[in-house]
């Protein structure tokens, strides 16, 4: 009994890692489709930023300084996304997608000019990277049945970026749903029109959401490289900012269902990597390929009819245009 129940205490802990970067890369789709901007760019977005932490982090040997190049190129890309859709008022699936190409070449392009790897940056010393964090009572905790492996290995140990990934969540729904800036943002996704009637700015509103959802993917993509691993790898995101997108669409736009979805697809990912290489009973050993599909079979069929309606903000991918 014991045995399998340490068998799910680590695909648990699997799960909560590989869910780390969906969480925050859904919760910024979540900040810019409120506002009315569908960012298919979130997957590029999340790349730049791995490969912009990764390689500050390798130059200054902190994880702090990966963090803030991180960020500061992922809010980059998305005012040069705003730019394109808001200002000039362009088609945002295609600036997205653009925005995607762009970082998927410049990163290998850059990478094996400046380090000469193939794309690939040198592998991170541990004083570059977030280290995992031991909570308090651990030590008294682990001998306790049930409670005390779970505390131990799925709760403590983990690095900061963790933490603040399941802390965004109720954050994220207080600004949407409590603030100010939350209940204009929802309504510049809804009605744009009578938000401008209101004599609050469209465009700055947009802006400020597509800076948020920057934000978010920096935390993301910087997890990835100096949290995660240890180095930048050529497309290292393996398109999780679009399973992030089909989390987002089956969570139906809201913080906390968000977080319960891409716990789903993280633990349909650590259930994959657990079973590559072991025999199905009555089938045998199944090819590593099915395992690895999983996440992205489930996101098909999840969106293929099994979450019900799911309405995207009514002003979503519109570009907005003041009437005179």
């Amino acid at each position: 009994m014991m045995d399998y129940y340490d068998l799910l205490i680590s695909i648990l802990g699997s799960t909560i890692r590989l869910s780390i970067p969906l969480i925050f890369t859904a919760l910024a789709g979540l900040f810019s489709e409120r506002a009315g901007i569908f960012d298919i760019g979130l997957e590029g977005k999340m790349l730049a930023s791995a490969f912009a932490a990764a390689c500050v982090a390798s130059v200054t040997g902190s994880a702090w300084a990966g963090l803030g190049a991180g960020i500061a190129i992922s809010v980059v890309l998305g005012l040069l996304h705003g730019f394109a859709s808001i200002t000039n008022r362009g088609n945002q699936i295609v600036s997205g997608v653009a925005i995607n190409f762009l970082t998927a070449g410049l990163t290998i392009v850059l990478g094996q000019a400046w380090f000469g790897q193939g794309g690939r940056t040198p592998t991170l010393p541990g004083s570059a990277r977030f280290a995992s964090i031991t909570l308090p009572g651990v030590d008294a905790m682990r001998d306790v049945p049930f409670i005390g492996p779970l505390y131990a290995n799925v709760i403590s140990g983990n690095n900061i970026l963790t933490y603040l990934a399941f802390l965004a969540v109720p954050i994220s729904w207080w600004i949407l749903y409590r603030t100010r800036f939350g209940l204009r943002l929802r309504a510049v996704g809804e009605n744009p029109g009578a938000v401008d009637t209101a004599g609050i700015s469209v465009e700055w509103l947009r802006y400020r959401s597509l800076i948020v959802a920057g934000i978010l993917c920096g935390f993301s993509g910087t997890y990835l490289a100096i949290a995660q691993s240890a180095a930048f790898i050529n497309n290292m995101s393996a398109g999780k900012g679009y399973i992030a997108l089909a989390a987002l669409i089956f969570a139906k736009w809201k913080p906390v269902p968000v977080m319960f979805t891409c716990l789903l697809f993280g633990f349909l990912d650590a259930f994959a990597n657990f079973m590559q290489g072991k025999a199905v009973p009555g089938i045998g050993e199944v090819p590593v390929q099915i395992f690895q599909a999983l996440p992205y079979i489930l996101t098909c069929i999840l969106l293929a009819g099994f979450i019900g309606v799911a309405k995207p903000p009514k002003a979503g991918g519109v570009p907005y245009t003041k009437e005179r």
